[in-house]
């Protein structure tokens, strides 16, 4: 070994001691300390909202009568109101006045065979649109209300309640909780009255009370499957927010309307008067049980003293499909019965922002198709057929650019070896061959750019179409769109295999292969290029087996595009390959003969005897 390389792993020998020794002597230390005082404040903090919270419960109690402390006016029993429309199902409790149960009639839970549970996870502590006062930190008011049912569609629960002010003096007032629901619409319109006796106003922490929607939503959410959705979901002035992954946090941002969206379903809050609400929007996950909850809450500003006695304020909450179809008819208030107009729900739908133009005219097109077939498994069938045949004089024409290309690379490397000290000329000479030659390079990429937008678009919206939801193609194959398809299922796990075939026996992934497979070896087979060896397998076979494993549970809509477009292009391919062909043989006919007789030499050419 030379005595250079001795010195060279000597000095990395001890520039890694040295390293180690100041990692544990100075930067581990630091990183504990701060870590120990990130845990101090966070305790402290936590410690603030316990204590801000105890307080805010402790300021309020119910009304009392004579002035006793445990004199309550009567003993109301709990009981249950159920309120039944063409549309939802809805149990509340008089515990809270809160909702208990939410079902939509229309949209069945595969889980369950019943219809779709909106109000998830409810414990005895944490129900649906269940107030509290003050901030989001309070307990839920659990006491027992007065319960009465205005008709069959509406339903009001009523409670005293009272503070004490800094002095320990009493002052009254009374809780209305009012639900009204209209039998074909997925809004319910809810009221919240605080009637004030004395003017003092309601502040509690700051903040008068807050409302919160369902702990969960359904169907059930496996956070194991990535292809199903928890989001935050928010819009203001003009603007949507979505939030991939739902998780605790605080959003201090002004809103129109907030809630939680899953892929399917979605649970919106709109309040009527925008400006009596903090701009403080707050998401959680926290549970009593092991499901996490996808919760928000949503705090209203103090009611200040001196104020009207009586405050009324109303929210809009839409608990329903997160369908378009649906959504957009809040946006006219003559296609709502609530007269509702411009309300922006449909902005709730995922998209793939700068793209939504594309979703919309490839959904446009779905629904044309559909009026006329009546399956929407057809309907991708035909549509995937019908932009296969758009792309085809694009494909063609990238494929006869690289045929063009392949003539020009002899002049090129003749630029390129004689300009290759000057970039300037190089590209100049480089542009005026192609000009010459008629080909432009950018063609060759165009059509590429566009398939993978297409791609893209498609993407979002065969993962997230509501209309495939529950939807057959084929029977006992692919009884549902919008999940895997499956011809044999087992309950039993099977190490490493169940995690990855979810206990589903599919043939359309592999169907998928095979197609892919052919379509990348005839594509290679026609293309001409001068790949590597390495590059060819892999491209014909490695990515066609990694999307595979990649793309075995995807929803069976976008994996029976992704087979129907590689079926039909294998057919485009063959055609392209046959033109290709027949092109090549026309430019070796064209090419000029090469007088044997002639050789060159270094010094120029010479004619033998």
């Amino acid at each position: 070994m030379e005595r250079n390389t001795i010195i060279a792993i000597l000095l990395s020998a001890v520039v890694l001691v040295v390293s180690l020794v100041i990692e544990m002597t100075v930067i581990v230390p630091k990183q504990q300390a701060a870590a120990e005082q990130q845990r101090i404040e966070q305790e402290l903090e936590e410690q603030k909202k316990a204590e801000l919270a105890k307080n805010a419960d402790a300021a309020v109690s119910t009304a009392t009568e004579n002035g006793e402390e445990n004199s309550v006016k009567e003993t109301i029993p709990e009981q249950q109101v159920t309120i039944k429309t063409d549309k939802v199902e809805a149990t509340f409790t008089n515990k809270g006045g809160d909702l208990i149960s939410y079902i939509l009639l229309d949209h069945i839970d595969k889980d369950t065979g019943k219809g779709v549970q909106m109000v998830d996870n409810v414990t005895a502590t944490n129900r649906a649109f269940a107030l509290s006062f003050g901030d989001s930190n309070s307990s839920i008011v659990n006491e027992m209300f007065e319960v009465k049912r205005e008709n069959e569609n509406t339903v009001v629960f009523t409670r005293d309640f009272e503070t004490k002010d800094s002095l320990g003096n009493p002052h009254k007032f009374t809780l209305l909780k009012r639900y009204e629901f209209c039998p074909s619409e997925y809004v319910f319109k809810l009221g919240i009255g605080i009637k004030t006796y004395d003017g003092n106003g309601l502040n509690i922490n700051d903040a008068a009370y807050t409302i919160r929607t369902s702990p969960q939503i359904g169907p059930h959410y496996d956070k194991k499957n990535r292809y199903e959705v928890r989001q935050y979901i928010a819009y203001n002035e003009g603007k949507s927010s979505v939030k991939k992954t739902f998780s605790d946090k605080e959003y201090n941002k002004s809103y129109d309307w907030a809630g939680v969206g899953g892929k399917y379903f979605t649970i919106l809050l709109k309040p009527e008067d925008i400006s009596k609400m903090n701009t403080t929007v707050k998401a959680s996950t926290k549970s009593e049980s092991d499901y996490q909850n996808s919760q928000v809450f949503y705090t209203r500003n103090p009611i200040e003293a001196g104020s009207a006695t009586t405050v009324q304020d109303v929210y809009y909450v839409y608990v329903g499909p997160r369908s378009e179809s649906e959504l957009n008819k809040y946006s006219k208030a003559e296609t709502n019965s609530w007269g509702i107009s411009n309300a922006k729900f449909n902005q709730a739908i995922q998209t793939s922002g700068f793209l939504t133009f594309i979703e919309i005219a490839l959904k446009w097109a779905l629904e044309m198709i559909h009026r006329l077939v009546k399956n929407w498994g057809l309907s991708i069938i035909i549509l995937t057929i019908i932009l296969r045949l758009i792309l085809f004089p694009l494909s063609r024409k990238s494929a006869m650019g690289t045929l063009k290309m392949q003539q020009l690379q002899p002049k090129m490397a003749e630029i390129q070896a004689k300009y290759k000290d000057n970039k300037a000329k190089l590209s100049e000479e480089t542009s005026k061959l192609y000009k010459e030659a008629g080909y432009n390079p950018v063609s060759g990429c165009l059509p590429m750019i566009l398939q993978m937008l297409i791609l893209i678009a498609l993407y979002n919206v065969f993962n997230n179409y509501f209309e495939f939801r529950g939807s057959t193609f084929i029977k006992g194959w692919i009884d549902d769109l919008s999940v895997g398809d499956s011809v044999w299922s087992w309950e039993k796990n099977i190490p490493l295999i169940s995690s990855f075939t979810q206990n589903h026996l599919r043939i359309l992934p592999i169907i998928y292969l095979v197609s892919q497979l052919l379509n990348g070896k005839i594509t290679q087979f026609g293309s001409g290029t001068t790949q590597s060896k390495g590059q060819m397998v892999f491209m014909m076979y490695g990515l066609p087996i990694l999307f595979f494993f990649l793309f075995y549970n995807v929803p069976s809509g976008l994996l029976l595009y992704w087979t129907v477009s590689n079926i039909f292009q294998i057919g485009q391919q063959l055609v392209i390959n046959a033109t290709m062909k027949k092109k090549r043989l026309e430019l070796e006919k064209s090419k000029p003969a090469v007088n044997k007789n002639v050789l060159k030499f270094k010094g120029g050419k010479k004619k033998t005897r």
